[in-house]
């Protein structure tokens, strides 16, 4: 198990993302937009989210990196993008680090099964650092 950097950028992911592969040398990246993401009838995606990065993840020098846009709406400060993200296949351990995470702090959304995690959650801890939590369940980006 590793700690991994989640970058989130301002409408401009794809730029970052393909620069960042050039600068390293990495494989070209796996870019998922919001407009690929399952449709939610109750939740409309606004047009000009659709072409938004909403995942993509590069291996640079062993360590994962991976970054999407902000969603249209959603609060952005340049130098507060960044998050930590706890992937593990185990689900109690996850649960386990969220609860205790949690703990004098803000959650942003509760754990939950998503279409790319059966367990996935973030929060932000007492002390003011961004987590990501998600059972890895081998599909992830």
């Amino acid at each position: 198990m590793a700690i991994d950097v989640y970058l989130n950028f301002n409408g401009n992911t794809r730029e970052a993302v393909e620069y960042y592969a050039e600068v390293f040398g990495t494989d070209a990246p796996h870019i998922m937009t919001f407009g690929e993401a399952p449709p939610d009838p109750s939740h409309p995606l606004p047009e000009e989210a659709k072409k938004l990065v909403m995942h993509a993840r590069l291996q640079i020098a062993g360590s994962t990196v991976m970054f999407s846009d902000v969603f249209p709406g959603m609060p952005f400060t340049e130098g507060n993008n960044i998050s930590l993200t706890l992937m593990d296949a185990d689900e109690e351990k996850i649960t386990g680090w969220f609860n205790k995470l949690k703990e004098g702090g803000t959650v942003s959304m509760e754990l939950q099964k998503t279409f790319w995690s059966n367990t996935y959650g973030s929060l932000t801890d007492k002390f003011g650092i961004q987590w990501q939590l998600s059972q890895d369940n081998g599909q992830n980006g």
